[in-house]
């Protein structure tokens, strides 16, 4: 499942992924582009890194850069982590600068997200979900992406509490929710479905 958020009075360029849930190991391709500023524009891509506050990232600059009409691609070659993209463009004094792109991690490494219950498939009432951040860090939040692409914290649906999230406002459709740490890291990923005070998910 890819999420991305679109729309053609946003001067800001789009990236797009071949898949959000590779296997382990597998290259991902991404594509950074405009829909309206066509032309020649320099291209740079960058790892988005988690900062210890304000929920945002910071950008780590990657080898990669191109020149094109619009547009300019990019390989990620054997992802076996999540991984956040960004993408910049510019041109003169003309700068734009995408919003973070996930590709997701199936895969438990030692920082982890844990659902509560934690049976795959079961279906439980949404009032006892809780999400639990786990592996070598004291500094947790957990984030969550809708498929409109709108990225939150905890602390606008739920209750955080050490390392552990009590979803209180469940969305109504399918969000990704992951955990990030302070010092720059992300965990796997779980995919969970909220459908009339009944939870679906599947550790992604």
């Amino acid at each position: 499942m890819s999420f991305h958020l679109f729309s053609t009075d946003d001067p800001r360029p789009v990236v797009k992924v071949s898949t959000s849930w590779p296997s382990p190991g597998a290259n991902v391709t991404l594509k950074c582009r405009f829909s309206k500023n066509y032309g020649l524009w320099t291209f740079n891509w960058y790892k988005a890194v988690p900062r210890s506050s304000n929920n945002s990232y910071s950008h780590e600059k990657l080898s990669h850069s191109c020149s094109g009409q619009g547009q300019c691609s990019y390989i990620g070659h054997g992802q076996t982590h999540t991984t956040a993209y960004v993408c910049k463009a510019n041109r003169g004094n003309d700068n734009h600068t995408s919003r973070p792109t996930f590709v997701w991690s199936r895969e438990i490494h030692p920082n982890s997200i844990k659902v509560s219950p934690p049976d795959r498939g079961q279906h439980v009432s949404s009032e006892n979900v809780s999400l639990s951040c786990e592996g070598n860090s004291s500094k947790w939040r957990v984030m969550r992406l809708t498929e409109k692409g709108h990225r939150s914290t905890c602390s606008e649906w739920g209750t955080m509490k050490n390392s552990t999230c009590d979803i209180t406002n469940p969305p109504k459709k399918t969000a990704v929710y992951w955990c990030e740490t302070a010092s720059g890291q992300f965990s796997n990923a779980v995919n969970i479905t909220f459908q009339s005070n009944v939870l679906f998910f599947i550790l992604m």
